[in-house]
């Protein structure tokens, strides 16, 4: 199954806020860890990352510093501030409010037999 891009830009700053959360992180391990939360499903691009990752810091809720990896080579670390983490719990609730309706739309109206698309 392939997720639409519109829903790949919604899930975007909810996804990459929700990983730095857990600690700080570098371009190419959110993506990877973007895979694996959806089991390869949500196609992100480092196309789609950076400038997000910019944004996101434009705007306080994350910050960043180059570091040096285990193999010498510099990496940009980005984490979480305490503006992210507001941001990150007004995400929070508002996904939640969507998955609610998507839920409750989903169990009590008709339901399309799959192939019927």
């Amino acid at each position: 199954m392939r997720i639409g891009k519109d829903l790949v830009a919604a899930s975007a700053t909810p996804l990459v806020l929700g990983i730095l959360a857990d600690g700080e992180s570098y371009g190419y391990a959110i993506l990877q860890r973007i895979g694996e939360l959806s089991g390869g499903q949500l196609d992100f691009s480092d196309g789609m990352l950076y400038p997000l990752l910019h944004r996101l810091e434009r705007l306080g809720h994350i910050e960043s510093n180059w570091a040096q990896s285990p193999t010498g080579r510099a990496r940009k670390l980005y984490r979480l501030t305490r503006e992210g983490r507001s941001a990150l719990v007004e995400q929070r609730r508002q996904w939640s409010v969507v998955s609610d309706a998507l839920r409750n739309v989903w169990q009590n109206g008709p339901s399309p037999a799959l192939g019927e698309a």
